[in-house]
């Protein structure tokens, strides 16, 4: 259990969420971890809860599907949710796990945990620093990546439109949908990528 005031056992946290995951996934959350604590520093956010946040922000990734849709009936945030799987429902179903076996009532932490994948129209300060985070970890090797970690040392809102109009592009060429809230994130940032 974390106390609401954030104040944690790393080792034990590590140890919970580590065993939860492939040891890959596990790789992805510390490097997600080092490059949020640098976002963090550079852009005044609370550390401890970019720490937390980056952490925990894929803890429900490996879940089996059926966990995620008797959460969303449990919680009762309707049907639509249930068509579009793992890659949405790992942040947004995934923070009911996160309160229910971590104690986290942290709203700004789960917030960011929610919008990890998608984003949103306002996104908060560390809902940026855990979006971009999760992109350009370090471990990530992908074309434009380094890109996009260029651009979060220059401006968290230039990485954000960078990061959401090449997945958008990235789903559109692949024809995979695309949920609504990731094309709200890049109505309203679209606007960065050239200023």
């Amino acid at each position: 259990m974390i106390a609401a005031d954030l104040s944690f056992n790393r080792e034990k946290l590590l140890e919970k969420i580590s065993s939860a995951m492939s040891a890959k996934r596990f790789r992805h959350v510390l490097g997600v971890e080092e490059a949020a604590l640098e976002l963090a520093r550079q852009y005044g956010c609370d550390e401890k809860k970019a720490s937390l946040a980056a952490l925990l922000h894929d803890y429900a990734k490996e879940v089996e599907d059926q966990v995620f849709l008797d959460l969303i009936d449990q919680h009762q945030l309707g049907e639509d949710l249930k068509v579009w799987g793992n890659n949405v429902w790992h942040g947004m179903v995934g923070v009911y796990k996160i309160k229910q076996d971590f104690g986290v009532q942290d709203q700004e932490i789960l917030q960011a945990i929610e919008r990890h994948t998608v984003g949103a129209a306002q996104m908060t300060l560390l809902d940026k620093v855990l979006y971009v985070a999760d992109y350009i970890e370090p471990n990530r090797d992908f074309p434009g990546v380094d890109e996009a970690r260029r651009l979060a040392k220059v401006s968290l809102e230039k990485a954000v439109a960078y990061e959401t109009a090449h997945t958008v592009a990235h789903l559109a060429t692949k024809g995979i949908p695309i949920y609504p809230q990731t094309i709200e994130t890049y109505n309203a940032y679209v606007g960065y990528v050239n200023k």
